[in-house]
């Protein structure tokens, strides 16, 4: 059976054969496949490489290496082990060595980065490095990567601004989960895409267990708590077990404070849950308004960015879960959210929308934005299709399109099939 490349290992693919005069920055939550993406990206290329884990201790592995092709520790060639301290100077003779390949090599030369987040300033030292291959006119082309976005991302931000070319590695979609693993629509919904927790499907505490320990702490602690100036690392950690519990619920930051144990004041609950956001765990979406000053204030609606993070805190199994219509509906709606956030460009924004001004509240699940085009989502998980109210009223408010997701209207599969752009384009 062949191997499953994502969509990801075509624009990498794409960005290296068009010769970039930037860094390209593949960056995304922990376990999303970022390394293997670039792995199979270096074997569709004819440029020579050389691929280096940053971390001590790492694989050190080029496409001039003899050897067998090992898909767990290389791309092709020998993976080699090394224990030289990684520093600065450990990186300039890296770079300078590649220097050579590339100015020597008809077809390109590629030298990768992983975990680069472990080299201490590594922005800084790529930049200047970069600097001095674009005066030279050095053809080296370069990538890095790393398990700890929020770190990635503010070096890229601060050095290298205006140096890189950002490819997102995100979640997995339900399309690569069922292809590359043959989830069913109701596995996705539960299990979420997480690609590395599929070999521990058969035993529910094992997958619980991976997903604990292998996922949301070291997110936790390594990707937050270690890389930002976090006063209350607990109080970090019961916001996201809290707002995972309660995710596709609207639920104001006073409202979490009662949830939480000294939980401080609302400012610190919301930059906490920003953070969360960051690094692809627990996002809170904000409450489409008129006037858009006005929704910097507004009550978060509450959406996990990968569902296997909602399953995981609920303590359910799989046939729980199912079992349970009011938690399985949440559940849906927190993987139409996860996956509206996942796949929205950067120019688009997810809201909510709310109105309790008349004599009952109405809602709309979702609200899609993008400049002039708007559209407004309900998800039905049911088979019985309700008055919806709330997105009659949305639709005569604001003159949207107005979608139902979870009917005969867009079942849900299809709508997870394709992104929230191809949504918000047809508005």
């Amino acid at each position: 059976m062949p191997e499953y490349q994502r969509p990801l290992v075509a624009t990498i693919v794409e960005r290296l054969q068009s010769r970039t005069e930037r860094v390209i920055a593949v960056f995304g939550p922990r376990q999303s496949g970022k390394t293997f993406a670039v792995r199979q990206a270096l074997r569709a290329i004819s440029h020579g490489w050389r691929m280096v884990a940053v971390e001590p201790g790492g694989t050190d592995v080029s496409s001039d290496a003899p050897g067998p092709f090992d898909s767990n520790a290389a791309v092709g060639g020998q993976a080699r082990l090394t224990s030289a301290p990684r520093d600065f100077q450990w990186l300039v003779e890296v770079w300078e060595q590649c220097r050579h390949r590339a100015n020597s090599s008809p077809s390109g030369y590629v030298l990768v980065l992983d975990e680069i987040q472990e080299l201490p300033n590594w922005s800084v030292a790529v930049k200047g490095l970069w600097d001095a291959d674009r005066a030279s006119g050095c053809p080296l082309q370069v990538v890095v990567l790393g398990s700890a976005p929020l770190q990635v991302q503010a070096g890229l931000n601060e050095s290298l601004l205006g140096r890189f070319e950002p490819v997102v590695s995100p979640h997995w979609s339900y399309t690569e989960m069922a292809e590359a693993f043959g989830f069913g629509l109701d596995e996705y919904v539960f299990y979420g895409g997480y690609p590395g927790a599929t070999r521990y499907l058969a035993t529910h505490e094992e997958w619980h267990r991976y997903v604990r320990s292998g996922l949301v702490e070291p997110n936790i602690d390594r990707d937050v708590v270690s890389m930002t100036n976090i006063r209350k690392p607990a109080l970090l950690r019961r916001l996201f077990e809290v707002g995972a519990r309660y995710s596709g619920q609207i639920l104001s930051y006073n409202k979490m404070v009662g949830q939480l144990q000294d939980a401080g004041n609302t400012t610190t609950l919301a930059g906490y849950l920003h953070l969360l956001s960051q690094v692809g765990l627990l996002t809170g979406l904000p409450l489409h308004v008129e006037r858009a000053v006005s929704a910097k204030a507004s009550t978060p609606k509450l959406n996990v960015l990968n569902t296997g993070l909602m399953s995981m805190v609920s303590g359910y199994s799989f046939e729980e879960a199912r079992a349970d219509r009011t938690f399985w509906g949440r559940l849906v709606e927190s993987a139409v959210g996860a996956h509206l956030v996942n796949t929205m460009p950067s120019s688009g924004d997810i809201k909510y929308w709310r109105d309790s001004r008349g004599r009952s509240a109405v809602e709309v699940d979702f609200v899609l934005q993008r400049g002039p085009h708007l559209v407004g989502i309900e998800v039905k998980s049911g088979a019985a299709r309700d008055a919806l109210p709330g997105l009659d009223e949305f639709k005569r408010r604001f003159g949207a399109r107005t979608l139902v997701v979870g009917d005969a209207d867009i079942p849900l599969d299809a709508f997870l099939s394709l992104p929230a752009s191809e949504w918000i384009e047809e508005a």
